[in-house]
């Protein structure tokens, strides 16, 4: 070895020994400035309330500020960090700052899965995402080291027997037989974590790491082979995170959403980095795992206690990466590492009702957080953090109504001058302090709108800023996307306030796939947000008959609740978001210099666009190719059980059609190889004014989607 290289193995060596030492510096300094920057303006908001804290309503709106502000400025000193790390060159302590580029290149890959869980998802749209992921890797030389495996734990027939076909079709286009591999699981337990573990129980063995990518995941093969080089050369990691970026909005809701995350995730995503270093959080997706540990140490129990916490584990990756932390590996989030790609929901109604699963997920955690045992203080810290992505919003909902209170003591009921608590001989003056309370609404806005600019300014000084159109184009977006946040925010407090109730109270909760195309109707928008128009138009009346002041200070949130249907309308149409993308405004650089991945991609699911006039059901029974394909994929079942169960479900089928079955009755029938050769030759033979001869009809005179094109 050279003394180059022996040099380098040394700095490598102590990087990786010294991390915690400096991961422990820099996580005191942010509790010290978060700490400090919350007790000055408690101190400050002590002086604001009229009996300075005097009074239980008082004490309760300043734990609440506390709580609140303590979140708030967590975010902000993380934003901080970030923009002073790139001040500097980036963190000298990241995994890539530890290995030079050309001896990652030298380092040989292993055998790597990579994954893709699907539940009901739009599947030609989905799998040409995956196509577009291997694709890249063939290009890139590496493909021999990779294999693919799509995970379904779809339950509707037409979606799973459309995930078959399509499956097929690709490993036929790419020559990809052996090397691109579909399972659906026919028994649905433990959600996406069970899914996955199922697929490691039954194959894991056979690779040393995994990709893991949701159904709107993109990873360039240039960062997948560069996160196996990282986890040859790092054997202590056990999951390595990239930081996704939000692409393909058309909608102005995904627009925001995406120029928001692509600008100000640099600053954040670096400083959350610099802070979590080897204890970082796992997202679960856009991310590679060593697969031996992780299937012995991250297995998900089921919970133990009540209501919401228990039964199993709907939000799985914060939890296995502390579980990882806890078997003495370690977890690292990569900011470095680009050309990994996600999408939002289009809508702020897809968005809510993600939340509405997520925010039960999350709130799990605090079952892990108060009684998993000997996890790391920094995956504690991770879990706590999900758990406040949700609770912020009844608390600071909770902060409205105590503020009401107090307004409503001090404007209708008698001043008391000895509150409950007040000791001594004499009285407890009420003040008020307008001026101090102004001061503090500023700064604590301040702590939400300066990571804004500071996003701004570091893409100035990094030459990054005409990637955004323009350092002007980028500030009108910055502007522009502040606006919507206004907007959002109240209306986001009311429907997490809400998830967190019901997660709470443990009410029933129904999955789904995630629209991806349709805008919001004003119909839904009235349905879904009239509840919080009332409230707010109820709340503002209140507010004036109190006192015009209060009631200036209740707009910032009334306001956005009054206009939240139009807002829900006019953010999920494709066309304003469209408009603003001619114009320059919230563009992201993958948006003006392409990337390979992505138009193939873009590319795969334009040539998929077109509809057929048949069912994946219809197409199983009618099409021979489709037939024999789904036989070989099905299997035997029982003799007895087929002349019982299926043989009358099989005749109904055939007479009546599948809108005479239920899914559950399609789904045995469709996984049972005789029922499918039964069904294709009953069809062919029925007479052409019948059900299935009209649909034979179609053979000659329409033209076929991708999943029955055969």
């Amino acid at each position: 070895m050279s003394d180059m290289a022996n040099r380098e193995a040394t700095l490598t060596r102590s990087l990786s020994g010294d991390w915690r030492r400096v991961a422990t510096f820099r996580r005191l300094l942010l509790t010290i400035f978060v700490l400090g920057q919350t007790l000055t303006a408690c101190y400050f908001l002590l002086w604001i309330l009229p009996y300075h804290g005097g009074t239980k309503v008082e004490l309760g709106l300043l734990v609440l500020f506390a709580l609140l502000y303590m979140w708030i400025a967590v975010g902000f000193w993380t934003a901080v960090f970030g923009f002073l790390l790139r001040l500097v060159g980036g963190d000298r302590y990241s995994l890539l700052k530890r290995h030079a580029g050309k001896d990652l290149e030298a380092t040989p890959l292993a055998r790597t899965a990579i994954i893709m869980p699907v539940y009901h998802e739009p599947v030609y749209w989905t799998l040409s995402g995956l196509k577009a992921v291997y694709q890249d890797l063939e290009r890139s030389g590496h493909l021999g080291q990779f294999e693919f495996h799509i995970l379904s734990d779809s339950r509707d027939p037409n979606v799973w027997l459309e995930e078959q076909a399509t499956w097929h079709q690709l490993c036929r286009e790419l020559g990809a037989e052996g090397r691109l591999f579909y399972r659906r699981r026919r028994v649905n337990l433990n959600f996406k974590s069970g899914n996955v573990a199922d697929f490691l129980r039954r194959w894991g063995r056979r690779y040393r790491y995994t990709v893991v990518l949701d159904a709107d995941s993109l990873l360039s093969a240039e960062t997948i082979v560069r996160m196996v080089q990282l986890m040859e050369r790092e054997p202590q990691v056990g999951i390595l995170q990239t930081a996704p970026s939000i692409i393909n909005g058309e909608s102005l809701f995904a627009r925001v959403q995406q120029f928001s995350n692509r600008l100000y995730s640099t600053l954040f995503a670096t400083g959350l980095a610099a802070i979590q270093m080897g204890d970082a959080a796992f997202w679960g997706h856009n991310a590679i795992i060593r697969v031996k540990p992780f299937m012995e140490h991250c297995g998900l129990r089921k919970l133990r206690g009540f209501g919401l916490f228990r039964g199993p584990i709907m939000s799985h990756d914060f939890v296995e990466a502390a579980y990882m932390g806890r078997a003495g590996y370690e977890v690292w989030l990569e900011p470095g590492l680009r050309n990994s790609f996600e999408e939002s929901p289009p809508t702020l109604s897809d968005e809510l009702s993600r939340d509405n699963r997520w925010s039960r997920g999350n709130l799990q955690h605090l079952w892990i957080l108060l009684f998993g045992r000997r996890l790391r203080l920094a995956h504690r810290m991770a879990l706590l953090n999900g758990v406040m992505a949700y609770m912020a919003s009844p608390l600071w909902l909770a902060f409205l109504i105590l503020t009401t209170v107090e307004a409503v003591q001090m404007t209708v009921a008698r001043i008391d001058y000895f509150p409950e608590g007040h000791q001594g001989l004499f009285p407890l003056w009420p003040e008020w302090r307008p001026e101090w309370a102004l001061g503090l609404a500023l700064s604590t806005l301040s702590l939400l709108f300066i990571p804004k600019f500071l996003a701004i300014l570091d893409s100035v000084i990094h030459g990054t800023a005409r990637q955004f159109g323009g350092a002007l184009r980028l500030f009108i977006s910055v502007l522009a996307e502040i606006v919507v946040s206004v907007l959002l925010a109240p209306i986001r407090m009311m429907a997490h306030s809400r998830y967190v109730l019901g997660a709470l109270l443990n009410l029933s909760l129904t999955w789904a796939g995630q629209n991806r195309t349709q805008e919001t109707t004003w119909r839904d928008a009235f349905l879904t947000q009239l509840p919080g128009m009332v409230v707010a138009v109820g709340w503002s009346a209140f507010a004036w008959s109190l006192d015009p002041m209060f009631f200036l200070w209740s707009l910032p949130v009334a306001v956005p609740l009054v206009l939240a249907a139009p807002t829900s309308v006019l953010l999920s149409r494709v066309g304003a978001g469209r408009a603003l993308r001619s114009w320059g405004i919230l563009l992201i650089p993958e948006e003006r210099v392409p990337v390979k991945v992505l138009e193939d991609a873009r590319a795969a699911r334009r040539n998929g666009e077109e509809r057929s006039l048949l069912t994946a059901v219809e197409a199983a029974v009618v099409r021979p190719r489709l037939n024999r394909l789904h036989q070989a994929l099905a299997r035997n079942v029982r003799l007895t059980r087929r002349a019982e169960l299926l043989a009358p479900l099989v005749e109904r089928f055939s007479s009546e059609g599948p809108e005479s079955l239920s899914r559950s009755e399609l789904s045995q029938l469709f996984r049972d190889r005789q029922s499918l050769a039964e069904l294709h030759k009953l069809a062919w033979q029925a007479p052409p004014d019948s059900f299935w001869g009209r649909r034979i009809n179609f053979l000659g005179r329409t033209s076929w989607s991708r999943a029955t094109r055969y």
